[in-house]
């Protein structure tokens, strides 16, 4: 049976049991501004079953959109490691809203599951919370479930909650049994792991409302949740034990395979899972950023990519596979159709936009694993990826994992808080009076043509003119050639490193007194010697994101000056490596048509 059968023949069932068709909701919950992402079916439901919200109908049915991949459900660091975890994936449910309780709840679930689906009963397992004694009397008296096959399980398992507040309620699990030659024991188990024992769907019965401070109310009337995987279940009727095995992911993955060298299947399935969450992301209203679900959204995007890179994909490939996914899904969700080009164009940018940091990140990486005497990636090797070269500290992580290595991620914090540490006293050094420095020294800016430079420090300062800066030391250098720019014109200065032979002097900011740059920093190896050879190379990333922004505020001017006119003047402007701000003229407030 194919997965979109599966799908519609559940909703026709429940239809035909009195249940209302509701559409999916978004991916973004307009109801609840605890969760990043919609997580389960009830997500939508979450006021009717608190009795704040009356709808015209007490069941209801939907096949529902859902992602886990933040917050407290989520699978994101599983995907590719398993068979059966995905960040995006549909959940079947039927409802009841003070309706039918457990009874009708799992007689409804055994009839569609024994009758309709056609399984086996002798295949079935079911789960249910340790002290739920009538959920024990229905399973046994009334569908007569054989005693050795109904397990009691405790809160962890078979207590189920939305969130850390909100309703909640005793669950019931079925489990479907792939058979012997599939390892793994039944639920409870200490193999319970393997792949034998599947679940399939999940009956919640929810009768409390968890408060802020944990305690557990009553909910106004008991109400029913139910949720069963729509891929989980496709691979069960299917006959296949990875839920990428099943027809709805054929397509991807064969496209995957054609347009790359052979690797492992766990970089097919991270891809193939990734762009389902990627597009219905950004299909719902959300585009890649640096926090919240935008931070989500582009870190899923990069985790494919890696995956992408390690199976010899060298150009941009991601973006394209928004079309095998439409043909799949597009019937299902038409708005996905509609909004397609739109959803490949964000996608390609950010793949445009990841591509150096990918290349250079993971050549680093893989150099240095290749090196290590043990199994330990250092805090300082990581935080120099993350620093210098822009790569994801997540994206390491599962990179380690994938090696078995560990990784020292308290070592990184510390690199990271002596960073911010010398960043406050860079400020200070950066607003002191400069006319102690002596101003017959100058340096040749190279920066327009090279971020890498050979040359001589002249000049070595920390409260006075010295001769030497040692390790720990926060000074300023002088070089009598230098490729770092110096703050100027809102556009900050740069940050990089300036080496010797037996030191390295860590630039954090640059600024410039009469005709010297100054770079300001700390020494976090050896010494710097006035008069010694050094190189001095800025941080390229950071650089790049600087001059791209700075070509955005002369972008920016040009397009206000056409909106409101030529008199618009530039009156200042802060141009840093991951923001703008554009100051400008003009006798009133923009309009929202203007913006």
């Amino acid at each position: 049976m194919k997965t979109n059968e599966i799908r519609e023949l559940f909703i026709s069932y429940f239809e035909s049991k009195g249940h209302q068709r509701v559409e999916s909701s978004p991916l973004i919950p307009g109801n609840d501004s605890t969760l990043l992402f919609t997580n389960a079916g009830m997500v939508q439901f979450k006021d009717v079953f608190l009795g704040s919200e009356q709808r015209n109908y007490s069941r209801a049915v939907t096949a529902q959109r859902c992602l886990r991949a933040g917050g407290k459900h989520n699978d994101l660091d599983n995907v590719g490691y398993t068979t059966r975890h995905h960040t995006f994936f549909e959940m079947l449910g039927n409802f009841s809203f003070g309706d039918y309780f457990k009874e009708e709840a799992i007689i409804l679930a055994w009839n569609f599951i024994t009758k309709e689906l056609k399984l086996n009963p002798e295949d079935l397992w079911v789960t249910i919370f340790e002290d739920d004694d009538e959920a024990a009397a229905v399973w046994l008296d009334h569908i007569g479930l054989h005693k050795d096959r109904l397990i009691r399980m405790g809160e962890k398992s078979n207590f189920w909650s939305m969130g850390d507040t909100g309703p909640c309620g005793p669950c019931s699990e079925i489990f479907f049994d792939h058979g012997a030659d599939i390892e793994g024991g039944p639920p409870g188990s200490e193999d319970e792991e393997g792949d034998r024992f599947v679940e399939i769907w999940n009956l919640v019965f929810m009768q409390y409302e968890r408060q802020n401070d944990g305690q557990m109310k009553a909910l106004p009337s008991p109400s029913v949740d139910t949720g069963m995987g729509l891929e989980r279940v496709a691979a069960v009727m299917q006959g296949v034990q990875s839920n990428y095995d099943i027809d709805l992911f054929q397509n991807l993955l064969k496209t995957i395979k054609d347009i790359s060298n052979q690797g492992s299947d766990s970089h097919y399935r991270v891809i193939a899972d990734h762009i389902r969450s990627t597009a219905f992301l950004i299909m719902d209203g959300v585009t890649p950023g640096n926090e919240g679900r935008g931070y989500v959204l582009r870190r899923i995007i990069r985790r494919a990519l890696r995956h992408g890179y390690e199976l010899g994909i060298e150009s941009p490939f991601f973006f394209n596979l928004v079309d095998i996914l439409s043909t799949e899904m597009g019937s299902t969700y038409p708005e996905l159709n509609k909004k397609l080009d739109y959803i490949k164009r964000i996608i390609q940018m950010e793949e445009e936009r990841f591509a150096t940091t990918l290349s250079q990140g993971m050549r680093l990486l893989e150099n240095e694993i290749a090196s290590l005497s043990d199994n330990h990636l250092s805090g300082d090797f990581i935080f120099k990826l993350y620093d210098t070269y822009g790569f994801p500290v997540d994206m390491t992580s599962d990179i380690a994992r994938q090696h078995n290595l560990q990784i020292d991620l308290e070592g990184f914090d510390k690199a990271m808080d002596n960073q911010k540490s010398m960043a406050r006293k860079a400020s200070q050094f950066s607003h002191q009076d400069n006319m102690e420095l002596n101003h017959t020294l100058k340096s040749l800016f190279l920066g327009y043509e090279q971020g890498e430079a050979d040359s001589i420090i002249t000049g070595v300062f920390m409260d006075e003119s010295q001769d030497i800066l040692e390790t720990g030391q926060m000074g300023q250098v002088i070089l009598e050639k230098t490729p770092f720019y110096a703050e100027s014109g809102g556009q900050v200065g740069d940050s990089g490193t300036i080496t010797s032979k037996d030191g390295v002097f860590e630039v954090i900011d640059t600024q410039i007194s009469g005709e010297a740059f100054i770079h300001i920093g700390s020494v976090t190896k050896g010494s710097m010697h006035i008069n010694e050879k050094v190189k001095a190379s800025i941080n390229p990333i950071k650089r790049e994101s600087i001059t791209k922004n700075h070509t955005g505020t002369h972008m920016l001017h040009a397009a206000l000056m056409k909106v409101l006119g030529e008199h618009v003047e530039q009156r200042g402007s802060l141009v840093d490596d991951d923001k703008i701000r554009f100051d400008f003229s003009h006798h009133q407030a923009l309009s929202n048509d203007e913006i």
